[in-house]
C-alpha cells in the first residue's frame, strides 16, 4: 500500500508542476529525486513483488504508468531548449529520459509470465516513451512491442489486442505531435530484426509492420497540413486516412475522419460534399432497432434506425442547400423505409429539379509535378469540380495561392518528364441506364451532363506532316485525352485523382 500510494503521489506531483517552468534548477533537482527514489522502489518490487505468489498486477502498473510519466513531461524535453541550456543540464544531471527508459526496459523484462497481464493496457504508455525523439532511448525500447507481440501470440495465436490498440494510440500521439520519419524506420528496421529470429511470426510481424508504416507516413502528412492554410490539402488527408481505416476495418476511426471531412466541407460551404460524406456513415447502418455500437459514443443512447433517420434529415438539407436535388432522390429510390417527413421532402425535391435555375459546374485538371509538393500530391493528376460560376482565371488564383512558389505553365500538351499542367476539361454525358431511351425532361439531362461524371475528355489540334500552303488544314488533326478520375464527382470531396488517362 505505501508503494502504490506514493506511485500515485509522485505522478501527481509530476503532473501538476510544483514550480514554475523557469525553474529549471529546481525541477531538474526534484526530478533528480524522484528518479533515484523510483530506481530504489524498483529495487524492493524485484525483491518482494515479483514471483509469482506476491505479484501485485496494480503496483507494477502504478509503477510503469509513473515511469512513464516521468520520462515523458516537458522539463525533460532536451530537443525543445536552446543548445545552450541543453548541454548546460546534461553536463550536470544528465540525460535522466535514457536512465529511467533503460530500468522501464529492465522491469519489464522481469515480469516473465506475467507479461500479459499488462497487454493491451501498457501499450498506449510504451508507445508514448518510445515516440520520445532521442535516437538510443528509442533503440532500447521498441523492442518491447516485439515481445509484447511474441508475448500474447504465445497466449492466444495471434497479438491482434496489440495491434488493435497500437493503431488507437498511435492516432492520438501523432496527431498530438509524436513520430517522425527517422521513428518510422526504426520501427519497422527493429521489429523485422527481431521477427528474423522467430520464423513462426515473420509473416504477421512483416504484415504488422506494413500497415503501421502505411498508417504513420498518412498520420505525419496530415499533422503536417493541420496548421496550412489550404483546406483542400486538409481534406486530402483526412480522406487518405479515413480511407486507409476503411481498408483495415477499423470503423471507429473511420467513423471519426468521416466526421472531420464534413465539418471541413461545411466551413467552406461545400454542402454536397458534407451530404456525400455523411451518406458514408448512413450506409453503415440498418433499419433496426439495434444499440448504436460503443465506438459511436455521441450516438451511443441511440438505436440504429434513429440515427440512420437523423443522418438522412441532415443529408437533405445539406443536398437541398447545394441543390443536389437528384443525388436525394437516387437515395430514396433504393430505401424505401423512410419516414413521411423524408418522403415529403423528396417530393418537394421532385418540384424543385424543374424549377430551380442551377448553373453547370466546369471542371479543371492540375498536375503536380516537382519534389515541391506534398507526397499525397506530388507527381499526380487530379480533376477538380468548380463552384458555382466560377471562371477559371479564379480557380487558377486560388489554386496558385495555396503554392506560391508553384510555375503555372499555360500549355495543352501532355504531360512529360518536366514539370506539367494541364487544361480545363469536359465531362463526358452518361445517362444513367434507367433513363436511357425514356422521355426525360432537359433538366434532368443537364443534370446529368455534369454530374455522376467519372470520364473527362478534351480535345487539341495538333499538325502531322509537312504544311499544305494552300490548304493548311490538310496536317491538322485532333487529338483528344480522356480521364478517368478514381470516383464519380461530385463525391466526399471536389476532387479526384485520375487513375487512367488515355489519347
Amino acid at each position: 500500500d505505501f508503494l502504490m500510494e506514493t506511485f500515485l503521489l509522485f505522478k501527481d506531483l509530476i503532473g501538476k508542476h510544483v514550480y514554475p517552468s523557469d525553474w529549471m534548477t529546481m525541477i531538474m533537482v526534484q526530478n533528480r529525486v524522484f528518479l533515484r527514489a523510483i530506481n530504489t522502489y524498483a529495487d524492493t518490487m524485484n525483491l518482494k513483488f515479483l514471483d509469482n505468489n506476491n505479484f501485485e498486477v496494480q503496483l507494477w502498473n502504478n509503477y510503469f504508468h509513473l515511469a512513464v510519466a516521468f520520462i515523458t513531461q516537458e522539463s525533460l524535453q532536451l530537443q525543445h531548449f536552446s543548445p545552450t541550456k541543453r548541454n548546460k543540464i546534461l553536463t550536470k544531471y544528465g540525460d535522466m529520459r535514457r536512465l529511467i527508459g533503460f530500468a522501464i526496459r529492465d522491469m519489464w523484462y522481469k515480469l516473465g509470465s506475467n507479461k500479459i497481464c499488462f497487454i493491451p493496457g501498457m501499450v498506449g504508455p510504451m508507445l508514448e516513451m518510445t515516440l520520445i525523439p532521442e535516437e538510443e532511448l528509442r533503440r532500447a525500447t521498441i523492442p518491447i512491442f516485439f515481445d509484447m507481440m511474441q508475448c500474447e501470440h504465445s497466449h492466444s495465436g495471434n497479438f491482434k489486442k496489440f495491434e488493435n490498440e497500437i493503431i488507437l494510440k498511435l492516432d492520438h500521439e501523432v496527431e498530438g505531435g509524436g513520430g517522425d520519419e527517422q521513428y518510422m524506420d526504426l520501427l519497422q528496421g527493429i521489429l523485422l530484426e527481431c521477427a528474423s529470429q522467430h520464423a513462426q511470426l515473420v509473416l504477421q510481424v512483416q504484415h504488422f509492420v506494413t500497415l503501421v508504416k502505411g498508417l504513420l507516413e498518412r498520420l505525419l502528412d496530415y499533422r503536417a497540413v493541420m496548421s496550412d492554410e489550404s483546406r483542400n490539402n486538409r481534406m486530402s488527408c483526412t480522406v487518405n486516412l479515413l480511407n486507409f481505416y476503411k481498408d483495415i476495418n477499423r470503423e471507429g476511426m473511420y467513423i471519426r475522419y468521416l466526421y472531420k471531412l464534413r465539418d471541413l466541407h461545411l466551413d467552406t460551404e461545400n454542402y454536397t460534399e458534407a451530404a456525400y460524406t455523411l451518406l458514408l456513415h448512413s450506409r453503415l447502418l440498418k433499419w433496426s432497432e439495434e444499440q448504436c455500437l460503443p465506438q459511436m459514443d455521441f450516438h451511443s443512447s441511440q438505436t440504429q434506425r434513429q440515427l440512420k433517420e437523423s443522418l438522412y434529415n441532415t443529408i437533405i438539407g445539406y443536398f437541398d442547400k447545394g441543390k443536389r436535388f437528384e443525388a436525394w432522390i437516387y437515395q430514396g429510390c433504393t430505401n424505401i423505409s423512410f419516414s413521411l417527413l423524408l418522403q415529403k421532402q423528396q417530393a418537394k425535391f421532385y418540384e424543385n429539379i424543374m424549377k430551380i435555375l442551377r448553373p453547370k459546374p466546369d471542371y479543371f485538371a492540375v498536375g503536380y509535378y516537382g519534389c515541391g509538393y506534398p507526397p499525397f500530391l506530388r507527381n499526380k493528376v487530379f480533376i477538380h469540380r468548380g463552384k458555382e460560376y466560377e471562371r477559371r482565371e479564379d480557380f487558377q488564383s486560388q489554386l496558385m495561392s495555396q503554392f506560391p512558389s508553384a510555375v503555372r505553365l499555360n500549355t495543352t500538351t501532355m504531360p512529360g518528364p518536366d514539370i506539367r499542367n494541364s487544361p480545363i476539361q469536359c465531362p463526358v454525358l452518361e445517362i444513367p441506364p434507367r433513363l436511357k431511351n425514356k422521355p426525360v425532361p432537359d433538366q434532368i439531362i443537364n443534370f446529368y451532363k455534369s454530374n455522376y461524371v467519372q470520364r473527362f475528355h478534351y480535345s487539341r489540334p495538333v499538325r502531322k506532316g509537312s504544311v499544305d500552303p494552300d490548304n493548311e488544314f490538310a496536317s491538322m488533326w485532333i487529338e483528344r485525352t480522356t480521364f478517368y478520375t478514381a470516383y464519380k464527382l461530385p463525391g466526399i470531396l471536389r476532387w479526384f485523382e485520375a487513375i487512367s488517362m488515355t489519347h
